[in-house]
């Protein structure tokens, strides 16, 4: 399918990669079943402060899948036309209102699933958490937690079910080569 065929709906169209990450020149629209084959990128940004603690949503009782949970600071899926560093500025400022410019970054880590590439930013930033404009369909609130916090929230099931070590690892890995500071 190409983005011609479907040229005036609102529905979100995804670029398809092959398992080499390299684009197909295909799309697919959200929530369609994957073709054989086909892989998505998919990413997350977190915002470290100075203190050490991650700037995390909670995601709105309405919101279809993870409704209520506590989250990273964002994430979402890459849309056609997206290179993983403008889905990641795009995600910043519609789920946040945060701008930043990451054309000159690369992920921090890509984690790879079932289904595609999942690739996760670090940032450090002194961000004033009043100043956001959150977006109302996805964003309820935010706040600053510490790892062990955060551990917590996932052991009551407040957080989404991240595993742990990948908490850990974004933690112990937000300075090291590959994050942003700002």
């Amino acid at each position: 399918m190409s983005c011609a065929d479907l040229e005036g709906n609102d529905l979100e169209l995804w670029d398809i990669y092959n398992r080499d990450r390299i684009k197909t020149g295909d799309i697919m629209v959200r929530g369609d079943p994957f073709p054989e084959g086909a892989y998505h990128l998919v990413i997350h940004v977190c915002i470290f402060n100075s203190n050490g603690e991650m700037l995390i949503q909670q995601r709105q009782p309405f919101k279809e899948g993870w409704s209520n949970l506590w989250d990273i600071t964002v994430g979402g899926s890459a849309t056609a036309g997206d290179s993983s560093q403008s889905a990641a500025e795009r995600e910043l400022l519609e789920e946040l209102g945060y701008v930043i410019d990451l054309s000159e970054a690369r992920p921090h880590l890509t984690v790879n699933y079932e289904y595609g590439f999942d690739d996760y930013y670090l940032i450090e930033a002194e961000v004033d958490i009043d100043s956001l404009q959150l977006q109302y369909e996805e964003v309820q609130r935010v706040k600053w937690a510490t790892k062990d916090e955060i551990f917590q929230m996932l052991d009551s099931g407040e957080f989404i079910p991240y595993y742990e070590d990948l908490i850990g690892l974004l933690f112990e890995t937000r300075r090291k080569l590959g994050a942003h500071s700002r």
